[in-house]
């Protein structure tokens, strides 16, 4: 089966498309539109910083014409489109053709309160499918959108519809590895419903790229199972490749050094004529070939890429097979129609006052009314109108998320880990809270067995789209059943840290897409959050709920040695915007916690959350819950507002601060302390970043509540404080300012060793020797 389809050009003849001059007009209107947008805002908009405000006219230019033939043409409600992020103002223009966009935004754009410098589904005014901005990041994202949707349609009834999920991409982000990462998942090559058109004008930021071939791409995507449809030429190149030098010609342009042919679009006829036929042997066929040709014939015909022929483009998108996943390799050129077509830094170039002006003459457009739309019932105003009937969408039905209890009632005695808790938590969830327990999703980059979700994998099965056998079910020395069905609630991916938070970004915005929440749960080992940082943040930008469980954690993984031992996520929390994060240091504290972010997801005001856990033993009587019912409470809305107080002395001398994996050190501090005669309370946090906020809060900058800070750090108890962690010591170190007290930090600052726990512990200073002297360091 050959899996790639060259077009250099075909007319499908569609009985149902817009006439082409009508498109052609459109096609014009949107080119003007998105280059006036940008003109505004950088020549006319007054700034007084004097600093660039920026936009991208060339690369919008390169995508005008694919979007035009898609919004115009192709779109169907049910699809979504991710739009390459420095073709927003392309995207803008089409809106406010279609009715969707007012026009006193055109003059806003990257102004505060107006339209966003990349497309933003939660900033923008206008109808934005997909928050882009983020190279590589927003082009994968319709990948997970479509494994988001089937999951709904499975486990809800198919209300989330179907229709196509496209991605508009330039070709420099193909560089991004975590593109790549997508693309050869797994699960992926079963997506029929994916569309990539890859804008390939063959310039990045700083030049024209020398070693961009289409070749090598379509071999990288056929080899991932996709489609390939690759978009060369239009119809008036094609027409001269028929005639006699036709051959040749095409063998030259196609065999041409990319800035070599760049260069040519930057020349005049003449130099063209003395320029494209080369020098070899069929030179002088070429140049007899174009010597017919007029020169305005000459210089439309190098520029004729079929990138910007709207029936190439259309022929493509009827060629799709919907059965795997499809690339559309469409030819472009940067700066497609504008004077600065073709110039290799033409990226973030501004056409000038003049050459704007010459622009507009050339497209019949009135600089002085640049945002005049078409005439009433004109047949460009007639397609517009039809073209926002057909794609307009029906108003979706929310779903409240269902209630979760906030306590189950138990308390966890023995030794345990936080690790375990997490796996032990989903199934009492799925026990009390069968509702809310149908809501849960989780997602792993193949570490399920590791991170203790074997027993709700057990229960709730794998994800797949199709139902596939299970040949080990009969094996007894199978302990975890691998049973892939459409209704199961375990994704599994590879070892790619980016797809998973990709995916539950996705996962976790399916309320604001079809009005059906879930709550995504992806987990991960904890050193690889730094990798996942950055997509799990642009989803969270986005609008998707999720909680992220980094485990195990610290350099009390100590026999993995450095390369394993994470140093800086408990500082994730107290940075990351939308997002609450807990290092709880009990089984308790991870029930609480985690029914309490699960409470946050699906919900527009809600919030993402950051687990961090760990594997280390530990006796959970330290936790020391109360037994009455009204003191259990007040423990447990402490927990999940940040910190309590462990131990309580009668008159404190020093303030211990543990969290997470080193409170057991730290209660044994607190007991060789005390033999002593140094009386130290322990306070045991669970989310720094919750107690900076309170912090914040109370001092005026922030809005909300502080009460914890009263009761946990009371001014009238302030003594010298010393706080540990297994991390960075900054994250507890704003601590001794809530009541401005003497204090020393401890946490982990270097690379990781190999060791015990009681060697590594030691090496980097948070062991329990070390907390005593810090202590009586401050108090003597």
């Amino acid at each position: 089966m050959n899996d790639t389809v060259t077009i250099d050009h075909f007319f499908s003849g569609m009985a149902s498309a817009p006439r082409p001059s009508a498109l052609a007009d459109i096609e014009q209107k949107v080119l003007w539109l998105s280059t006036a947008m940008i003109h505004h805002a950088n020549r006319i908009r007054p700034n007084p910083s004097g600093l660039k405000v920026g936009g991208h006219q060339a690369s919008c230019a390169s995508m005008v014409s694919i979007m035009t033939s898609l919004w115009f043409e192709q779109l169907a409600p049910g699809d979504r489109v991710s739009v390459k992020p420095h073709a927003s103002p392309v995207l803008h223009a089409i809106n406010y053709l279609l009715g969707e966009l007012d026009r006193k935004y055109l003059t806003t754009l990257r102004e505060f309160g107006g339209l966003q410098s990349y497309p933003s589904r939660t900033k923008d005014p206008d109808p934005v499918d997909y928050s882009t901005g983020s190279v590589g990041i927003g082009a994968t994202a319709p990948i997970w959108g479509a494994i988001a949707r089937r999951y709904i349609n499975a486990r809800h009834g198919g209300v989330a519809g179907t229709g196509r999920q496209y991605s508009l991409v330039g070709d420099a982000e193909l560089d991004e590895g975590a593109v790549w990462e997508a693309v050869l998942d797994p699960a992926v090559c079963e997506l029929g419903e994916i569309v990539w058109i890859i804008d390939l004008n063959r310039q990045s930021l700083d030049r024209v790229v020398p070693n961009i071939a289409a070749g090598r791409l379509e071999s990288m995507f056929t080899a991932a199972g996709w489609q390939v449809i690759t978009v060369r030429f239009g119809s008036l190149l094609e027409s001269l490749f028929r005639r006699a030098g036709g051959p040749a010609l095409r063998a030259r342009i196609l065999d041409m050094p990319n800035p070599e042919y760049q260069r040519l679009l930057r020349c005049s006829a003449t130099e063209v004529r003395d320029r494209l036929p080369g020098s070899g042997p069929e030179a002088a066929a070429i140049a007899t070939l174009i010597q017919e040709l007029d020169d305005a014939t000459l210089l439309l015909a190098i520029r004729n890429l079929g990138g910007h022929d709207l029936d190439a483009l259309r022929d493509a998108y009827a060629r799709i097979d919907d059965t795997r996943p499809t690339a559309i390799i469409a030819y472009t050129i940067k700066g497609w129609r504008l004077p600065t077509q073709g110039h290799p830094q033409n990226h973030s170039s501004l056409l000038t006052v003049e050459q704007f002006a010459q622009l507009a003459a050339e497209l019949g457009a009135d600089p002085h009314d640049p945002w005049a739309g078409f005439a009433a019932d004109s047949e460009a105003d007639r397609v517009c109108r039809a073209a926002a009937q057909r794609l307009a969408r029906a108003p979706i039905d929310d779903v409240e998320p269902p209630t979760l209890p906030t306590d189950f009632g138990r308390t966890p005695s023995g030794t345990s880990t936080t690790q375990a808790a997490l796996g032990r938590t989903l199934l009492d969830i799925s026990r009390a809270a069968p509702e809310a327990a149908e809501r849960i999703v989780t997602v792993s980059p193949d570490v399920s067995s590791t991170t203790n979700l074997a027993g709700w994998l057990n229960k709730v099965g794998v994800w797949s789209p199709n139902e596939r056998h299970n040949w080990f079910a009969d094996d007894t020395e199978t302990i975890m059943h691998w049973r892939e069905k459409p209704t199961g609630q375990h994704m599994e991916l590879g070892i790619a840290e980016t797809n998973l938070v990709g995916l539950i970004g996705e996962l976790g915005a399916t309320w604001s897409r079809w009005g059906q929440p879930l709550f995504p749960i992806g987990v991960l080992y904890d050193p690889f959050v730094e990798r996942a940082l950055e997509p799990w943040s642009y989803g969270i930008y986005a609008g998707g709920r999720s909680i992220l469980v980094g485990t195990p954690s610290g350099v009390t993984l100590a026999a993995e040695g450095g390369a394993h031992q994470s140093i800086t996520t408990p500082s994730v929390g107290l940075e990351q915007p939308g997002c609450v994060s807990y290092e709880p240091a009990f089984a308790i504290d991870v029930e609480w916690t985690l029914l309490a972010c699960i409470g946050l997801l699906g919900r527009p005001d809600g919030s993402s959350s950051y687990l961090r856990l760990s594997t280390r033993p530990v006796d959970q009587t330290a936790a020391a819950v109360p037994a009455d019912a009204a003191a259990r409470e007040r423990r447990r809305r402490q927990v999940v507002a940040g910190a309590y107080l462990l131990r309580r002395t009668e008159r404190p001398v020093v303030t211990l601060v543990g969290m997470g994996a080193m409170m057991t050190e730290t209660l044994c501090a607190a007991d060789r302390l005390a033999e002593q005669g140094v009386a130290a309370d322990v306070v045991c946090v669970t989310s720094p970043g919750l107690l900076f906020e309170a912090l914040q809060a109370r001092r005026g900058l922030g809005a909300g509540p502080s009460w914890i800070l009263d009761q946990v750090f009371p001014a009238q108890r302030a003594v010298p404080m010393v706080t540990v962690l297994d991390g960075h010591p900054h994250t507890l170190a704003f601590l001794a300012g809530i009541n401005n007290v003497p204090a020393s930090a401890l946490g982990v600052t270097g690379f990781g060793q190999v060791g015990s726990i009681d060697d590594v512990y030691r090496y980097h200073g948070i062991d329990t020797d070390s907390i005593v002297r810090a202590a009586l360091n401050l108090v003597h």
